[in-house]
């Protein structure tokens, strides 16, 4: 990896003035996958880069931090530069809108004061946020991190302009999803559920862009009729892609005991946590989220995480 060639002039550029602090690099991490995500370079020369596969084309952005005067400067390389360019405001969480949101309890009231900034991205882009899911399933995050880093670098195309330079690339389309072939998933430890699931997602893939535009819970809906797809990827996928602040991962192996841990001093399973976050009914994800901002998480003693079954029943979480 090198250093972005400066000389490579961008395709468009735009300079973005939201009027509110934005913390760039942290909203921007909320779509990364793991430290070594080749799709994400943060914090590098200045800027922090992206290279995503828009409806235009594949392209690489870079985005500055906020300057004194509130600016946010980005420019974008590729085919889907402008549409990148276009989508910037919702990336850093210009439509997360945190009207009728009631902490309800100290802990969470303190951690708002503390990153009063913070918000949720939205890419608009479901197969990125749904393929890196579906490698999520059932593993601890260094093997699924390891995976999906094997499977960009393997079958990705290298990010347009300074990108390349970078080590930047772009996950692989639906077409390569689909033509890789069984024995190369076993060669990046993802197993054959997974992997099916990666491949029918990928025959649908112009349906499920069409769900970005949708309320979350048909959002979800729409996911879920997918064999592989059940609650807590398709909740990863509202986070990310539609910034759906009602999207619990239910099923993960820690978010219900860290909230537990953090509110009640107890941990709690999916059943108690969908009961506790009742009362935030349509904005019960930013519980979580505000814990996870915080850095609250119960002290990790005992056994390491044992695989779990991401694909429980949907009713229990209503």
């Amino acid at each position: 990896m090198t250093s972005p060639d400066a000389a490579v002039a961008p395709d468009a550029e735009r300079v973005w003035l939201p009027g509110r602090p934005v913390p760039v690099g942290a909203l921007l991490r909320q779509q990364r996958h793991g430290g070594g995500d080749p799709t994400h370079r943060l914090a590098l020369a200045g800027r922090h880069w992206r290279a995503s596969r828009t409806p235009e084309g594949e392209v690489t952005l870079a985005v500055r931090d906020q300057d004194a005067e509130g600016a946010i400067a980005a420019q974008a390389w590729g085919p889907g530069a402008g549409w990148a360019l276009a989508q910037l405001p919702a990336l850093l969480g210009d439509l997360d809108d945190w009207t009728g949101f009631e902490p309800r309890h100290p802990v969470l009231e303190e951690a708002r004061r503390h990153h009063p900034h913070l918000r949720l991205g939205r890419t608009g882009l479901v197969l990125e946020a749904l393929v890196p899911a579906i490698i999520e399933q059932k593993v601890t995050g260094q093997e699924a991190f390891a995976g999906f880093r094997a499977l960009v670098r393997r079958h990705g195309t290298a990010a347009p302009g300074p990108g390349a330079a970078l080590g930047l690339m772009v996950q692989p389309g639906a077409a390569t999803l689909r033509r890789v072939p069984s024995w190369e998933w076993l060669r990046f430890h993802i197993d054959p559920a997974r992997s099916r699931a990666v491949v029918t997602a990928a025959r649908h893939a112009e349906a499920l862009e069409r769900t970005a535009d949708l309320p979350g819970e048909e959002a979800e809906r729409r996911l879920r009729a997918l064999p592989g797809i059940g609650v807590w990827t398709a909740a990863e996928v509202r986070q990310r892609a539609l910034g759906d602040p009602d999207a619990v991962s239910f099923g993960d192996y820690h978010v219900a005991k860290d909230v537990g841990w953090a509110l009640e001093g107890r941990v709690f399973d999916d059943a108690e946590l969908a009961r506790y976050l009742r009362p935030w009914r349509g904005q019960r994800g930013r519980v979580p989220f505000l814990v996870a901002a915080a850095g609250l998480r119960r002290p990790r003693h005992g056994p390491r995480m044992a695989p779990r079954d991401h694909l429980g029943s949907r009713d229990q979480f209503a």
